[in-house]
């Protein structure tokens, strides 16, 4: 599936989320989607991007490995689902999947602000502030890959490659 269907699809699943652990499991998902993407695109994407998309695809793995994937298959929760970013099978328009993607990190980092805040459970909160950061930084790959695609794009229109 095409890396902007998956983005939608995720940040409707967030959009949808009310519990707690139901939004911390979707920042994972949104995590691994960064990984996804970046990796994909450190492989396939332009010779000029492959090194910050590298770091973006190793920025989304730190951010999976931040969140505490057995609190997400707690008692009474429903079994985990595997991440979105497995259906990943292309990444046709790079600055869209960006765009969608830094997008989802923001409204994941939200997301988790408004569950730090409300929450009592002091495992919750430091899972959240761990997530709020991880997303941070991979939102912070993103800006710099648009970055360069933007300076390349630049470039393109003035005959200089």
């Amino acid at each position: 599936m095409d890396a902007v269907r998956l983005i939608a699809a995720g940040r409707h699943a967030l959009a949808q989320s009310g519990a707690a652990w139901d939004i911390v499991g979707e920042a994972w998902q949104a995590q691994a989607l960064a990984q996804g993407v970046g990796s994909w695109l450190a492989v396939t994407g332009p010779p000029e991007l492959r090194a910050e998309a590298r770091g973006l695809g190793e920025a989304g793995g730190r951010g999976c490995g931040a969140i505490d994937r057995a609190a997400l298959r707690g008692e009474g929760r429903p079994p985990e689902q595997p991440p979105r970013a497995a259906q990943l099978t292309e990444v046709a328009d790079a600055r869209q999947a960006l765009l969608g993607l830094q997008a989802l990190l923001g409204e994941v980092g939200i997301a988790l602000v408004g569950v730090a805040c409300a929450t009592d459970d002091e495992s919750l909160y430091w899972q959240c502030i761990e997530s709020i950061d991880a997303a941070d930084e991979s939102s912070d790959r993103v800006r710099a890959l648009l970055r360069r695609m933007a300076v390349r794009e630049r470039g393109s229109a003035s005959g200089v490659v």
